[in-house]
């Protein structure tokens, strides 16, 4: 899932089931080049040894509720450039007790257009109870919970969190991976900024009921700011997404699928 409101642009295209609206989600006049080509890629637990793998689209229990296409193998890759990054993240968050523990990373185009054949059919709604309970599906498109594109697919973004490596449980970030709703916000109940806990969860559907303690505002501030030391950027609506700022193939989009780089 990946959503933004204000560094991408809206290019709309009528769903015939509907009024949705298809999003690009893409960098304005930026132009789009496809390629296969692995070279300046690597499989992540070859660079960073420590990461735990929780490959969610290559499993079922994802918000399509199906393995996704083009994830064969349940492996990470990134560019050279993102895994050198990650693996000091790696190194930063194990002096602090923890692990990192990775949903997603390089996704190939043909998921991406997996996702928006899935968000086209209105009617499949198998895993709502679980990852959007609280929107209509319809809204997918127009609020950009999917899009045409991915900054995924350019093969320096990831999705991930923290394992605490005393209890060997995951931290608890009050929230689960790819929910779609404001809860997973990193300003929700918070400034992320100056790391200040606030309370504030009026942006929530279900406020009051839902909302997140101090300790899990911190938990999620503990992975942003590691992230953060090491050369990656926050998204504004998921906690757990963050990009290289330098990344090497800004306006190309990956096409070869998810599975051993040999």
């Amino acid at each position: 899932m990946e959503t933004n409101k204000c560094k991408w642009m809206m290019a709309a295209i009528l769903i015939f089931s509907g009024s949705s609206v298809l999003t690009s989600c893409s960098k304005e006049d930026a132009p789009v080049v496809p390629t296969d080509d692995t070279s300046q890629f690597v499989t992540l637990t070859d660079v960073v040894p420590d990461v735990i793998l929780e490959i969610r689209y290559f499993g079922t229990y994802n918000f399509v509720g199906s393995r996704i296409d083009g994830y064969e193998e349940p492996t990470a890759l990134l560019t050279r450039q993102a895994a050198d990054s990650l693996k000091a993240v790696s190194d930063d968050v194990v002096k602090q007790g923890y692990r990192l523990k990775i949903y997603d990373a390089y996704r190939p185009q043909k998921g991406v257009d997996h996702f928006v054949r899935w968000a086209e059919d209105i009617n499949d709604t198998l895993m709502k109870p679980y990852f959007y309970p609280d929107l209509d599906k319809s809204v997918l498109f127009p609020q950009e919970y999917i899009c045409l594109k991915s900054g995924h697919t350019r093969g320096s973004t990831l999705d991930l969190t923290l394992f605490d490596m005393r209890t060997e449980k995951e931290l608890d970030m009050g929230g689960t991976f790819d929910w779609f709703g404001p809860e997973s916000h990193p300003d929700f109940c918070g400034n992320p900024e100056t790391g200040e806990y606030t309370g504030d969860n009026s942006k929530s559907p279900a406020s009051p009921k839902r909302s997140i303690t101090p300790e899990q505002f911190q938990n999620r501030m503990i992975l942003r700011q590691a992230m953060l030391r090491h050369g990656f950027k926050p998204f504004d609506t998921e906690w757990w997404h963050f990009t290289l700022k330098d990344e090497p193939f800004p306006d190309t989009y990956f096409t070869f699928p998810v599975k051993q780089l040999h």
